[in-house]
């Protein structure tokens, strides 16, 4: 079983960047494919990228393509999301979650951690 923690939110004027980690424990992390996810307020979740067990296979919304990059370091047991060029509308709570091998969906999330950007 993984268990998620992210970090790295916070408050940045828009146009600029932050990037979020999520730290994974567990013997399953190397195998499972992790997601980022979002939350703004009165909103439901969405996706945001997704990451194979490899990191060679990535697939993002298009609201951030081009914009936001997800990487994964299995010696580190972690999962990135680099955000550039934020907007307003990227303000929310942001979730890593983890899909094992085998398995159709992500059934491990993390805590969240607050982005938001402002005008």
């Amino acid at each position: 079983q993984v268990q998620l923690v992210e970090s790295g939110g916070g408050l940045v004027q828009a146009g600029g960047s932050l990037r979020l980690s999520c730290a994974a424990s567990g013997r399953t992390f190397s195998s499972s494919a992790m997601g980022w996810f979002r939350q703004a307020p009165g909103k439901e979740r969405e996706f945001v990228a997704r990451i194979n067990w490899s990191g060679l296979a990535t697939y993002y919304a298009d609201s951030v393509k081009g914009r936001f990059t997800i990487s994964r370091d299995n010696a580190k047991n972690t999962v990135y999301l680099q955000m550039n060029s934020l907007k307003p509308e990227d303000t929310g709570v942001y979730y890593c979650a983890a899909r094992t091998y085998g398995s159709d969906s992500y059934g491990t999330w993390g805590q969240g951690t607050q982005v938001t950007v402002s005008s």
